[in-house]
């Protein structure tokens, strides 16, 4: 009876150690497919998380759209369904307007201004914002500067724009931008190759990473260096399962965040000017200085629009515009 009671007693610390071993698992949504910027922070975040805790903390990334568009992604992790995301700026207007201060166009001078915001006071006072979203705003990656692409014509000017049905993301201040540059804005979810190829849109704007893994140098002939947004992402958990967490655990998943967003961001620089030669070896005719001037022009009055007069927004905006001279 005691060597029965021994080996009970020894099963059960075993079942306990099992149960204390057992790792946590992170379910992390993008939209886009492997190779994307998005992705390439969040298998980053993968490798320095899964590491660093010893296999205490998995990672499962849902990649390519299987979990919907960036909107449903972001609806995912405020029900805790999902635990984090990595979403583009843009759709999280949707859930909190400070979100479209960061998307006001040329707005940054360069990455390394954009760098310098974002990682300061102003981009940790959008991050705890979100918080009355569900969200936890944890860091920035990046997309990169969006530039314009079409099938008509070059694009040099504002006044070439006129008519051209561009697609836009779901989010009011792109939607705003290019109805002030005179174009037909249409917000549609992604991917979006379908439509461009069948003529149901005639461009996009985007950075020239999406122009390389999408391959939309076979459906689109030309491309603006327009760098008229810089667009971001940001890299958020649920609120909930955040703070349900160890402090041990947020500071680990914290620091590996924002390490695989400085990861990212330099990675996704990098390649930049090869990826421009790249699409020129494949044919599309680029506008490499467009009239910038004439288009900062053209859009200087949305700091005024109705978008940017909730007094929250409107106090950061300013003080971005302040930063950023």
């Amino acid at each position: 009876m005691k060597k029965l009671f021994i080996l009970m007693i020894a099963a059960a610390m075993i079942l306990s150690s099992g149960a204390a071993m057992a790792a946590m698992k992170i379910k992390l949504g993008v939209v886009t497919k492997p190779g994307s910027a998005q992705n390439i922070a969040a298998e980053k975040f993968k490798g320095l998380i899964e590491q660093r805790s010893d296999g205490e903390i998995k990672v499962q990334i849902f990649h390519s759209a299987s979990l919907g568009n960036e909107t449903e992604i972001l609806q995912q992790v405020q029900l805790n369904t999902i635990q984090m995301a990595i979403v583009t700026g843009g759709p999280f207007d949707t859930f909190d307007p400070i979100a479209r201060v960061v998307n006001y166009p040329f707005l940054f001078k360069d990455n390394a201004q954009a760098d310098q915001i974002l990682d300061g006071p102003l981009g940790a006072e959008i991050l705890k914002s979100l918080e009355s979203s569900k969200f936890k705003g944890l860091c920035f990656s990046e997309n990169g500067f969006r530039n314009l692409t079409n099938n008509r014509h070059p694009v040099k000017s504002p006044d070439d724009i006129k008519g051209l049905k561009v697609r836009v993301m779901a989010s009011a201040i792109h939607k705003a931008i290019w109805q002030t540059l005179g174009a037909n804005p249409t917000p549609m979810p992604w991917p979006i190759y379908t439509e461009l190829e069948q003529g149901v849109i005639d461009g996009q704007e985007n950075p020239l990473w999406v122009m390389e893994v999408y391959k939309f140098y076979e459906i689109q002939k030309y491309m603006t260096l327009s760098r008229h947004v810089y667009s971001y992402h940001i890299d958020v958990a649920s609120l909930k399962w955040w703070k349900s967490l160890d402090k041990k655990k947020q500071d680990i998943i914290q620091k590996a965040m924002y390490e695989a967003a400085v990861y990212q961001r330099k990675d996704n620089r990098s390649k930049n000017a090869a990826r421009l030669e790249l699409l020129k070896s494949k044919g599309m005719q680029v506008v490499e200085n467009p009239d910038v001037n004439a288009f900062r022009v053209k859009v200087a009055g949305l700091k005024d629009m109705k978008l940017y007069q909730d007094p929250k927004v409107k106090a950061l905006l300013n003080k971005m515009l302040e930063a950023t001279k």
